[in-house]
C-alpha cells in the first residue's frame, strides 16, 4: 500500500478526516462495549514524563488527535507526553539506536515485528494486554501475532492497528469484461486481467522495492498458492513446487500488467490509477480517499471499488496487514508511567476518536473496536475493518525474529518475483537464489 500522496490530497484528506472527528467521533465511542475489568496497578513514579516516538501521521487529524489524547493524560495524571513523529522510513533506524544505545525514548511506536528484534531490551507488557483484550473482547490474531513472544504469552508489543491492502478496481471496466467483481481463484483473475488488457484498461501491480506494495504483492502471490518462506520451525522452506506453481503463474499474468512495474515503488499504482492507466491493482485506502475529496478524480472514487486479495488456493484471503506496534524500553525510568499511558490511549474514549479520524487508513487489534462508526461511514471503506483477523504475517510461517525481518527488507521475495516476471530468471532458478539468500539469516536457528 502506498504512504505517500500529493500535499494536496493530504490537505484534503485532513479537512474531510477532521470534519468526521468533529461531528461525531467522541460521542460515537459510546457504542463500543467494554467489560467492567479493573485495571491493573501501576503506580507512576514520582517526577514521571513520558518520550514517545512514532511514524508520521498519514493524514493531519491522526496527528492532532492523538496529540490531544496525550494531552488528555498529562491533565489527567500529570505526566508530560513529549511526542515525536518521524518519517515512516526513519523510524526503523531510530529504534535500532535507541535499543543499542539504551538511551531514547521511552515508548516507540514502531511497525510490525520491531519488538520481536529488541525484545531482551523491552518491558514486558503482558498486564497491559491482558487487560485491554479482557475489557475489549479479546485481540484479532494478527495483533496477537505480532504482539507476543514467540512460542509464549508474554507480550513485548502492544498492536495500534494495522493498514491493508485489498484490490482497488474500476467497477466500470471488471464489469465490461464480464465480471460482477474480481474472481477468488488464479484462473478467473488472469481471465479479468486478459480482458481487462485487450479493453486497454489494464492491472498492474507493484513488483519493485517498495515498502509496503511490493512486499505485499509478491507475499500474496506465493502464500495464495500455499507457499512459504520459512516453516513453523524456522527453517527456509521457499523451494517448494507451490512456489514454482506461483512463479509460472506470475508469468502469465505479468503480461497482462501496465509496463514498468518491476521498477515500482510505493506511490507509483496511485499516480497510475490515478491518471486512468490502470484499473486494477492493489492499496490501502489512501488511494480512494485522496481520489474522492479531489474534484478533478471524484469520478474514479465513485467508480472505485475494494475487495479483498483473491483466497487462491489458500483458505481465505492471505493479506498481512503494516502494523503499528507500541514497545517500551527497559532503560525508561518511569516504566509504569508508559504503561498507564499505553493503556489509556487504547481506551475507547481515546482510541475510537482516532480511529475514525483516521478514516479506516488503520484496523484495529481488538474485537470490540470493530463496531466503530468509522466502518459504516462509508460502505467502500468497510473491507477494511477486519485487516487484522488475518493469520497471515511477514515471515509467515515462521517465527518473527530479526531473521525474518532482515529477509523482507531485503525485499527477498519481492525480488525473486520480480526476476521471473522480468524474464531474467526461470522460476526454478529465482527459488534457488531466494533460498541461499534467505539462508543467510535463518541458517542459525
Amino acid at each position: 500500500m502506498a504512504n505517500i500522496i500529493t500535499r494536496r490530497s493530504t490537505l484534503m484528506l485532513g479537512a474531510s478526516a477532521a470534519a468526521a472527528t468533529a461531528l461525531g467521533a467522541s460521542p460515537g465511542a459510546a457504542q463500543i462495549q467494554r467489560a467492567a475489568v479493573t485495571p491493573p496497578s501501576w503506580p507512576i513514579e514520582s517526577g514521571a514524563t513520558l518520550r514517545m516516538l512514532r511514524p508520521v501521521r498519514f493524514v493531519q487529524p491522526d496527528e492532532e488527535v492523538f496529540r490531544a489524547n496525550c494531552a488528555r493524560f498529562t491533565a489527567q495524571t500529570g505526566v508530560q507526553v513529549r511526542v515525536d513523529f518521524v518519517g515512516w522510513e526513519d523510524i526503523s533506524q531510530q529504534t535500532a539506536v535507541t535499543a543499542n544505545t539504551g538511551a531514547g525514548p521511552d515508548v516507540i511506536i514502531g511497525f510490525n515485528e520491531s519488538p520481536h528484534i529488541y525484545v531482551d531490551k523491552l518491558v514486558d507488557q503482558s498486564d497491559v494486554a491482558e487487560y485491554l483484550g479482557a475489557r475489549y473482547g479479546g485481540w484479532l490474531p494478527m495483533a496477537q501475532r505480532y504482539g507476543k513472544r514467540h512460542n509464549s504469552n508474554t507480550w513485548i508489543g502492544i498492536p495500534f492497528g494495522a493498514s491493508g491492502g485489498p484490490l482497488v478496481w474500476r467497477k466500470s471496466a471488471v464489469n465490461a469484461a464480464g465480471f460482477q467483481a474480481p474472481p477468488e481463484d488464479h484462473a478467473g483473475l488472469l481471465d479479468l486481467c486478459r480482458k481487462l488488457k485487450a479493453a486497454n484498461k489494464p492491472s498492474g501491480f507493484a513488483l519493485g522495492n517498495a515498502v509496503g506494495d511490493g512486499n505485499g504483492f509478491a507475499n500474496w502471490l506465493i502464500w495464495s498458492f500455499n507457499g512459504f518462506l520459512v516453516d513453523p520451525d524456522g527453517r527456509v522452506a521457499i523451494n517448494s513446487p507451490e512456489t514454482i506453481a506461483a512463479l509460472e503463474y506470475l508469468k502469465q499474468l505479468y503480461e497482462t500488467f501496465i509496463p514498468g512495474t518491476v521498477a515500482w515503488g510505493d506511490i507509483s499504482n496511485n499516480r497510475a490509477y490515478a491518471g486512468q492507466e490502470l484499473w486494477l491493482t492493489s492499496n490501502g485506502v489512501s488511494l480512494y480517499f485522496s481520489l474522492k475529496n479531489d474534484p478533478a478524480t471524484a469520478a474514479i472514487a465513485a467508480d472505485t471499488e475494494h475487495t479483498l486479495m483473491p483466497k487462491g488456493l489458500a483458505s481465505a484471503s492471505p493479506m498481512a496487514g503494516l502494523t503499528l506496534n507500541a514497545m517500551t524500553f527497559r532503560h525508561s525510568r518511569f516504566p509504569n508511567a508508559a504503561k498507564s499511558l499505553i493503556a489509556f490511549l487504547m481506551e475507547a474514549e481515546q482510541y475510537d476518536p482516532w480511529l475514525q479520524a483516521n478514516l479506516g487508513y488503520w484496523s484495529q487489534p481488538l474485537a470490540n473496536y470493530g463496531a466503530s462508526a468509522v466502518w459504516t461511514s462509508d460502505p467502500k471503506v468497510s473491507v477494511f475493518r477486519d485487516t487484522m483477523k488475518s493469520d497471515y504475517w511477514l515471515g509467515y510461517k515462521g517465527p518473527i525474529s530479526q531473521a525474518s525481518a532482515a529477509a523482507n527488507n531485503e525485499y527477498i521475495m519481492v525480488q525473486m518475483c520480480a526476476a521471473v516476471a522480468a524474464g531474467q530468471s526461470t522460476p526454478q532458478q529465482a527459488v534457488r537464489e531466494a533460498e541461499r539468500r534467505a539462508q543467510r539469516h535463518f541458517r542459525a536457528r
